[in-house]
């Protein structure tokens, strides 16, 4: 249930949501819609990344757990056209691309606490026009429900105008609770990948992952470095009904697979500390700018919702 977590800058308190179902434990913030904690049982380590300190979140974790948009990962040249118009948005990265939206983006906004219950919490922004410099009248309703064996994240959202959408959880998982994931397993249902420039953003190619260090079809150990990880993954060309798309597994028996409706999977190694694993559903990034790609424009009256399901399954080390 909902407790006192913190106080922002400005003032504002912020609430944590303690979610049990079965053995499982889960807390989510109403700060960002932050996955602060997960574990198998409530003696158990956290699987994600998560500080007990509102402060960290505001610069050197800003980003972790968080519900990230409205548009998640890079807008090269801080700049698209949406319909007729052309907008600007904020250049936070090397002055020229827009990464998570910028310094308006959801991840540092405070949700309010609609609906809870043991198992279930439901957060709902609003994001005005302009808001981050995109346009319409935005709501993006946030729902976490734990299972005894997962945790599912539904995301919806509505608008008044022709905008642009791409949300992504971005929650780092580590299944040991060491100081790396190194030595965890992973498998990627991808084919495909996106190759990047030196800014990390898309170079326009989709190109195929055999052959390369991108293949993960087969489970394979996790090596720092091998290869560096800030790669979206192309799981499809649209969202599609929920199915598992990636398995992880650490050395202490604990499995984690991700299921998701959406068409990408952007993986990060946290380098340099290599500490966890950001896995982010979404759709693939740099999309305004790429017409080959799955667009992510949302009219008013369309349909928009995303699943994600986080399963776990726990075995002998």
């Amino acid at each position: 249930m909902a407790r006192h977590f913190g106080t922002t800058p400005s003032g504002a308190a912020v609430q944590a949501v303690d979610l049990r179902a079965g053995s499982m434990v889960a807390t989510v913030l109403t700060y960002g819609a932050i996955l602060r904690h997960l574990s198998l049982t409530p003696e158990g380590h956290n699987l994600t990344w998560g500080s007990d300190d509102l402060s960290d979140y505001a610069v050197a974790m800003r980003y972790h757990g968080a519900v990230i948009g409205p548009v998640a990962n890079r807008i090269s040249g801080a700049a698209a056209q949406i319909g007729p118009q052309s907008y600007t948005f904020d250049a936070n990265q090397d002055g020229a691309i827009t990464l998570h939206s910028g310094a308006k983006g959801t991840f540092q906004s405070l949700w309010t606490l609609a609906e809870e219950s043991a198992s279930h919490v439901i957060l709902t922004l609003d994001l005005p026009d302009g808001e981050a410099g995109f346009p319409g009248n935005r709501r993006i309703t946030a729902r976490y429900d734990l299972l005894p064996d997962r945790l599912r994240l539904t995301l919806d959202v509505t608008t008044d105008a022709l905008t642009a959408i791409n949300l992504a959880n971005h929650s780092y998982w580590n299944l040991d609770g060491s100081s790396s994931w190194e030595g965890h397993r992973l498998k990627v249902a991808a084919d495909h990948y996106l190759p990047v420039t030196k800014a990390v953003t898309p170079t326009g190619e989709i190109a195929p992952v055999s052959g390369t260090a991108f293949d993960f079809r087969t489970s394979r150990v996790l090596k720092a470095g091998d290869p560096p990880l800030d790669t979206n993954f192309c799981l499809s060309n649209d969202r599609r009904p929920l199915q598992e798309v990636l398995w992880l597994s650490g050395q202490q028996g604990v499995t984690m697979a991700f299921a998701t409706t959406e068409p990408g999977l952007q993986i990060y190694d946290s380098r340099p500390e290599y500490r966890a694993l950001a896995i982010e559903a979404q759709y693939w990034p740099d999309a305004l700018a790429n017409p080959a790609f799955p667009p992510i424009l949302l009219a008013p009256a369309e349909p928009w919702q995303q699943i994600t399901e986080w399963r776990f399954s726990q075995s002998a080390a």
